[in-house]
């Protein structure tokens, strides 16, 4: 696969960092990584970068993962970009709104390579 350019948005640093270790381990060697801390700094990386795959996660200050998801679809930023949602929420009403909201996957934390590998390689694929 050629270079995949990344955008993970979470308010944990060491978190972006886990979900960038999982891409790799997925097999996404060539990975570019561009990161951010919450939904408006991961808008303001979209109006400056190309990217071809956004991982956020739904809770975080400032602007939450929905929102940031409804902003994108709204200011029509990464268009065609498969959207990943990473969180601990588990409930079927945060899986629902994410994916009413444009998100192709969902990823529970805590997750594994495998399950990263399983949720966004295909949807790079498609894409």
């Amino acid at each position: 696969m050629s270079e995949v350019r990344a955008l993970i948005v979470d308010d944990s640093s060491v978190m972006r960092k886990i979900v960038e270790r999982a891409l790799r381990q997925a097999g996404l060697e060539s990975l570019v990584v561009f990161e951010a801390g919450n939904g408006s700094e991961g808008l303001d990386v979209l109006k400056a970068r190309t990217v071809d795959l956004i991982l956020s996660d739904i809770n975080m200050p400032a602007m939450d993962g929905l929102e940031f998801l409804r902003q994108i679809r709204l200011q029509k930023l990464a268009p065609d970009v498969p959207v990943v949602m990473i969180t601990t929420e588990s409930s079927e009403e945060h899986v629902r709104q994410a994916i009413e909201a444009g998100a192709q996957g969902y990823i529970r934390k805590p997750f594994t390579a495998e399950q990263v590998k399983e949720r966004v390689l295909l949807l790079l694929r498609v894409a």
